[in-house]
């Protein structure tokens, strides 16, 4: 068997070697050694954060799919995922610029991409504040100029970590892990609150708790830096809660007030402040309720009103 392993194509070989490495290549592809434990750990960590890279490209497409098919960003927190986004950009920059190897992070350009772009989608499906003051067929706009402030403040955020020294941005990857923690406290107390998960995708976050597991085995392997495993760790854990409102609110979704219903409330709101009566109508149950009271009118009353007219 390893006269064959021995001798595979080099395309083969110089991919497997790019992997694992030329002695874990040599140990457990050309010697077939399966007991190299240290090489088997190695190779597994590099397999998990290739994975990891792949399936963070994808991960919150998900999400994205949902909010633009609903048209709606109800239930997302906006400042969580503007910590998020600006956790995954900093632990981003502190890996590259250390020079980690990209299967340690690189699912985190990826991530950081994708929550842009969520985070934007909040803000220009944000229900308007002024809704009331404006006629019900009046078109909703949209906040153009909070998206371009937004994209702007990316841009100078992306420029500034990108020069800023090493010894700060150290400081600033330490402070990842109280900001992942403050990244989904308001996303799960807002879950609480509504007793829902709206727009939420369950298989982002899914996707989340696994990438989080596996970023705890493979950062220890390859980098062994305690910070970065603490923000993971924490991560993870914050991860597992938001899964458990998943699983708890699943099928309970509280209903959405029509832009009718948010000015009635508005106006009955005002006019009781001011204790003003207020003249509460009734509108009919049913169809079939309105039909009865048209049936117990004489069909011949329209006609002798009209000779009476004549």
């Amino acid at each position: 068997m390893t006269s064959i392993t021995r001798n595979l194509p080099w395309f083969i070989k110089d991919l497997g070697v790019s992997i694992v490495g030329d002695k874990c290549y040599v140990s457990l592809v050309e010697n077939l050694n399966i007991e190299d434990v240290e090489c088997l750990k190695y190779s597994l960590s590099k397999g998990l954060g290739l994975g990891i890279v792949v399936g963070g490209a994808v991960m919150k497409v998900p999400q994205l799919l949902l909010i633009l098919n609903a048209k709606s960003a109800r239930g997302l927190s906006l400042p969580a995922y503007v910590l998020e986004t600006l956790s995954y950009a900093i632990t981003l920059a502190y890996s590259a610029r250390n020079h980690f190897p990209f299967s340690t992070y690189g699912e985190n350009l990826f991530l950081t991409i994708q929550n842009v772009l969520i985070t934007l989608l909040i803000v220009y499906y944000a229900p308007p504040t002024q809704q009331q003051h404006r006629g019900l067929t009046t078109p909703t706009p949209r906040p153009t100029g909070l998206l371009v402030a937004m994209v702007a403040i990316v841009l100078v955020n992306a420029f500034a970590l990108s020069v800023v020294p090493a010894s700060v941005l150290a400081l600033l990857q330490l402070s990842t892990v109280p900001m992942s923690l403050f990244s989904k406290v308001p996303q799960i107390a807002q879950n609480h609150r509504a007793r829902s998960t709206g727009q939420l995708s369950a298989v982002a976050v899914l996707a989340q708790i696994g990438g989080c597991a596996a970023r705890l085995f493979t950062t220890a392997q390859e980098v062994g830096d305690p910070v970065v495993s603490a923000g993971f760790a924490l991560a993870l854990l914050l991860n597992v809660v938001l899964g458990v409102q998943m699983w708890v609110y699943w099928g309970t979704d509280s209903a959405v007030p029509s832009a009718r219903d948010l000015v009635q409330d508005k106006v009955y709101e005002k006019d009781l402040g001011r204790g003003e009566k207020v003249d509460i109508v009734v509108p009919p149950q049913s169809p079939a309720a309105t039909q009865t009271a048209h049936q117990v009118q004489p069909a011949s009353y329209g006609r002798k009103w009209a000779r009476k007219v004549d």
